[in-house]
């Protein structure tokens, strides 16, 4: 049995997100016991909860299904799934887990796995994006892609969320879209074929991401050469943003390290613009309540003084409820950042 990657067996990376254990069952099931493959499954979830994940897979599947150990040999007929609030990645012939930056607003991120998987893979890799909100997993899949590896995209007719199908087919050109049946059918005989040739893609961005992803210094690895300073800080550090192109797929990352697509960028601009509000809701009830306070004790020894609180306080009034009139105003935020 093939046992790491100097073997021609092909390894199968999979990304999901919400409605991602309606995909992976059903996936697993009809593949059975393909002992020629090796699978890495990145599947998002809570940093502070304990991942279930491999026992949930377990289920599913005659394979053996473990969470990765950092540093472990990369076994055909296993099934990988990273820990809590650690990156999965693939390097040289072996699994490593890091607490490097989050990207998509995730660790583990799709896109760390794949990334990584393309380098160490090249045509070897297959990239498989499932059911998932927002676009995590389109980076990574281009990667591969990039690298001479295969990509699958599942059916978003047939996903519970479809937003990360629907945003990897709008920018990268999948081998194959089908409900998940028809894509174990296909990694079945994929596993049987040889692999194609190396991509011809540019090592450097790749490589320098990975490293980022692992923990390295982002500063001094010359991330800001990624590509153009954009306009925008990092919701994470505040760091400056620079803008990462790849065809028609646009990206951010701060020099920090954190990531960002597009989608998840302007879901954490809505989160913070939400938070703002509620804190600026809280500042002036208090000096609401302080005003009432302070107004209720001058009207007996300075009547004036106390008609001039309450004028202020009807306008912090009038503020309060103009601005709860805003933070619950569902167009305000809509839904861009899920499409």
């Amino acid at each position: 049995m093939p046992s790491s990657l100097s073997h021609p067996q092909r390894l199968v990376a999979i990304g999901a997100s919400a409605g991602g254990i309606e995909a992976l069952l059903p996936l697993f099931e009809a593949l059975g016991g393909r002992e020629d493959l090796s699978f890495l499954v990145v599947l998002h979830i809570p940093a502070h909860t304990p991942t279930h994940l491999d026992q949930v897979l377990a289920k599913a599947t005659p394979l053996r299904v473990s969470q990765a150990r950092d540093g472990e040999p990369i076994r055909a007929g296993h099934v990988y799934v990273p820990p809590a609030d650690r990156h999965l990645m693939v390097e040289g012939e072996r699994l490593r887990l890091s607490r490097g930056p989050k990207e998509c607003r995730m660790r583990p991120a799709v896109d760390v796995l794949f990334r990584s998987l393309a380098i160490s893979a090249g045509p070897r890799a297959i990239g498989l994006v499932l059911s998932g909100m927002l676009d995590d997993g389109t980076a990574g899949l281009w990667a591969i892609k990039d690298r001479g590896g295969v990509t699958l995209v599942q059916d978003p007719g047939e996903a519970m969320y479809p937003s990360m199908p629907e945003s990897a087919l709008r920018h990268v050109e999948a081998d194959l879209i089908a409900p998940v049946q028809v894509l174990a059918a296909e990694l079945t005989r994929l596993a049987g074929l040889a692999c194609g040739k190396p991509g011809k893609a540019e090592l450097r961005g790749l490589e320098l991401e990975n490293e980022i992803a692992g923990g390295g210094n982002a500063l001094e690895g010359g991330v800001m050469k990624l590509g153009k300073q954009s306009q925008y800080t990092c919701p994470d550090c505040h760091g400056v943003l620079v803008q990462i192109e790849e065809g028609s797929h646009v990206r951010f990352r701060c020099h920090t390290g954190h990531a960002f697509s597009t989608m998840t960028l302007l879901a954490e601009i809505n989160e913070s613009i939400d938070n703002g509000l509620w804190d600026a809701i809280r500042a002036l009830e208090e000096r609401l309540l302080l005003l009432r306070q302070v107004a209720q004790l001058a009207r007996q020894d300075n009547p004036s003084h106390a008609q001039q609180l309450g004028h202020q306080v009807r306008d912090v009034e009038r503020a309060v409820k103009t601005l709860r009139k805003l933070v619950l105003e569902p167009e305000l935020f809509g839904h861009a950042a899920e499409q």
